[in-house]
Parts: structure tokens; sequence; C-alpha cells
């Protein structure tokens, strides 16, 4: 980076900051290591993502089965989801930081975004009646990310095909929903 005479005698580094200078130096995130992180992360997550999968109410439905009920068998998903999103999850956020904090918004803040959404809505619907939890997609969102083999465009489709189906749930929902009749006028029959 070359480097630019200090304009109208100013001895600070503010003018760089406002052309691109040093801030430059502080925007790049030094990326070395985190493939093979990743696929650690991966792998680990995704064995971890198993139990949320297979005890998910929505897969279950969808798939036509269902596991035998034991005592505690409802916090399986979410405890597993809350394990998967501090493993797999966290370095997303951590990698975000930067992003932000040189406001220059990328990748690891949209998926930062995508998880951070799905583990609040998740954790506030276990509380709100006739609510659905999306572990599942906040599992598999962490899952398929980071998989080293997938290009971004894979990535990219996936996460596409992934708010369609959220989108026909959202709708099937809605339509499953018991529609309240509007408010009577007096008098009406």
């Amino acid at each position: 980076m070359e480097h630019h005479p200090h304009p109208e005698g100013r001895q600070d580094h503010t003018a760089h900051n406002e052309q691109g200078g040093h801030q430059d130096h502080k925007a790049h995130v030094d990326h070395s290591g985190h493939e093979q992180m990743f696929r650690q992360k991966f792998w680990v997550s995704l064995v971890l993502s198993l139990p949320v999968l297979l005890f998910s109410p929505s897969i279950q439905a969808w798939l036509g089965y269902r596991l035998p009920a034991f005592p505690g068998d409802q916090w399986i998903t979410p405890v597993f989801a809350v394990i998967v999103f501090v493993y797999g999850g966290i370095p997303f956020l951590r990698m975000a930081v930067p992003e932000l904090h040189n406001r220059q918004p990328g990748m690891m803040t949209l998926i930062s975004l995508a998880i951070s959404v799905a583990f609040v809505y998740s954790l506030a619907a276990l509380f709100l009646p006739a609510s659905t939890t999306f572990f599942w997609e906040l599992a598999t969102l962490i899952d398929i990310i980071p998989r080293p083999s997938m290009s971004l465009r894979s990535s990219i489709q996936i996460l596409t095909d992934l708010s369609d189906r959220l989108q026909a749930c959202n709708e099937a929902l809605r339509e499953r929903s018991v529609s309240t009749p509007g408010p009577r006028r007096l008098g009406a029959s």
C-alpha cells in the first residue's frame, strides 16, 4: 500500500481513512486455517445435528415417522441445536465482527444473520404457544454453509431452496391456522 502525504499539513491518519488507506489494512481478515477449521467443525456439527433432525417434529411429519416418546425428549432438539450453534456457529459470528467493525458486511455477516435469526426465533418459539421452532434449519445452515467441497454458488442455491421451503411452510401454516371470525356488528345476523 502506497503511503500518501498528509493533506493540509495534518500529521494524523484520518485522511488515509477517508481515502481507504490505512483502513484497508484493518479491513482484511486473515483466512489462513479457516478451511481446516471448518472441515473439522463440519463433521462434528453434522454428527451433533443428527439428533436435531431425528427428533424434529417437522422432519418427522414430513417423512412420516414418529420416534418413541420418553421423558425429556422434547428437549433433545433444542439442546443439541444450541450445542451446534455454539460449536459450529460462533466462528461465523466472530468472523463477522471485523466486517461489521470496518463497515464492510460480507458473507460472514450474512451467514451470522441467518443463523442468529434462526437461533433466536427458535428459542423464542419454545415459549410461545402454537409456534414452530426451526432448530433443524439452524443446524442444517451451520452444517451446509462451511462444507469445504461446496462452492459459493451451491451454498447460495441451497440457501435459496431452504428459503423457498420455509416460505412454503409458512404459507401452509397460515392455511392450516384456524381463522377467527371478524368483529360482528350489533344487529347483524
